[in-house]
């Protein structure tokens, strides 16, 4: 009986050892964001100086959405989901999938008309959003592609889509569209020459020296493009919830802004 108190004894004093030791493990473990695809050069900065200022680092995944959703929805070990539309976020949050009081509107993004070629400044050729938008477009299309990412999932092709119908142009050209799985694919398709045109975010299109710029869509002509984020309930990652905060602070507010983004204001009291 002695023997084995002494045994018990031991055992407690090495898991107390190692306990604090663990944590910290645990504590310096990447965060694994899933992101929207259109994030990509402003998050990937973004994070870089989130590092550079903490010691702490993250693992950033891309993809659709609506792919993203899905993924978390299957279980994937993300600690924090940024979507590009509120549709996705508000599916994951159904799935009860978000930590309680953590999810924010982070940013506002533009809808652009894209084609080959690079940026010239004022001397880029530009189109008019008229009544007759889906004639001009089916001229320049010229029997090619129009590229979007894909129409009925992803928050950049359900955006575009509802910008032709609302213009009245969708009937002239959905035969001609070109669905990739993200709003990045549908910006390379144009870049490589693939497209004649394109539509993808306005900061998209700003990270793509390939492309320029022929329209903006009104902002009256697709919902309103908002990217939400929030802590996933699985996120055990004590860093999930400081590195949320820190993308919506002002450090981070100028890699977002260079790339086009507008970074939506914090309440006051919003949880983090």
């Amino acid at each position: 009986m002695r023997l084995t108190r002494r045994i018990l004894a031991t055992l407690a004093l090495a898991t107390l050892a190692l306990a604090p030791a663990d944590r910290a493990a645990r504590a310096e473990e990447p965060v694994v964001v899933f992101a929207a695809a259109s994030l990509k050069n402003a998050l990937d900065d973004a994070s870089a100086a989130w590092t550079r200022a903490t010691g702490k680092t993250a693992r950033i995944s891309y993809a659709g959405s609506n792919a993203l959703a899905k993924q978390i929805e299957a279980g994937a070990p993300a600690d924090l989901f940024i979507s590009a539309d509120l549709a996705w976020m508000d599916y994951v949050d159904r799935a009860g999938l978000l930590k309680t009081g953590s999810r924010v509107d982070f940013l506002r993004n533009a809808l652009v008309l894209i084609a080959p070629g690079p940026k010239n400044g004022a001397a880029d050729p530009q189109i008019a959003l008229a009544p007759d938008l889906g004639t001009t477009l089916t001229r320049i299309l010229g029997g090619g592609r129009l590229a979007m990412a894909t129409i009925d999932a992803v928050p950049a092709g359900k955006y575009g889509k509802a910008a032709l119908e609302k213009l009245g142009a969708w009937d002239a050209v959905k035969g001609q569209v070109a669905q990739a799985e993200n709003v990045r694919a549908a910006l390379l398709l144009v870049a490589r020459g693939e497209a004649p045109l394109g539509i993808v975010y306005a900061t998209d299109a700003a990270a793509d020296p390939s492309v320029h710029v022929l329209a903006t869509f009104p902002a009256d002509s697709h919902p309103p493009i908002i990217y939400p984020a929030a802590v996933t309930e699985v996120s055990r990652n004590p860093d999930a919830g400081a590195l949320l905060g820190y993308l919506r602070g002002p450090e981070a507010r100028g890699f977002f802004e260079r790339q086009g983004f507008t970074v939506v204001a914090q309440q006051p009291g919003a949880s983090q």
